[in-house]
């Protein structure tokens, strides 16, 4: 998406004019994705930085993000690279406005968003996950009392299951995806 210099330069217009209140609608978007990011695990800056930009009709730079949401520069330059990796988040085309920031926009495809999550932080522990199992295997082997050993290797199991189970969907789903 290309934005005009006229459309960068109203929304540079408004913050410079302090009409940086978020209205009603910002503030709740922002809250929405908040909530998200919190059952993801990831830290809240990176559900606000995605709100507002989600809700904005243009794209926005590091420092419009950073006035906006009162955030540090570092929180969202941090925030703004881990949306990047999970694909959530993409430099805008900006013509004309002869400035060196960078702007950026959301993104706004399901497919894309799920998929770099799942690249981003399923696959990994995926990945991680049987040496993992094996270090718990092990340990529950050493447990004196044999009913806890038995119940540990019944959990242990169980948690094997589950990592194959994941193992075979994962490529599943991310086909469904075109990833």
């Amino acid at each position: 998406m290309t934005q005009s210099s006229h459309e960068i330069q109203a929304g540079q217009h408004a913050i410079q004019d302090g009409l940086d209140e978020l209205d009603p609608l910002q503030r709740q978007m922002i809250d929405f994705f908040v909530d998200g990011v919190k059952v993801l695990g990831l830290p809240r800056s990176i559900g606000e930085i995605y709100g507002l930009l989600f809700v904005s009709s243009g794209p926005l730079s590091l420092d419009d993000l950073v006035h906006l949401l009162g955030i540090s520069k570092g929180s969202a330059s941090q925030g703004l690279r881990t949306l990047r990796s999970l694909g959530a988040v993409r430099e805008a085309a900006v013509n004309g406005n002869g400035e060196r920031r960078t702007y950026y926009e959301p993104a706004v495809e399901l497919k894309r968003l799920v998929g770099g999550f799942i690249r981003e932080q399923i696959r990994p522990h995926l990945d991680s996950g049987q040496s993992k199992i094996r270090l718990l295997a092990a340990t529950a082997r050493e447990i004196k009392d044999p009913d806890r050993r038995r119940f540990a290797n019944e959990r242990v199991e169980r948690l094997d299951q589950w990592l194959c189970s994941g193992r075979r969907v994962l490529p599943i789903l991310q086909k469904l995806l075109g990833q």
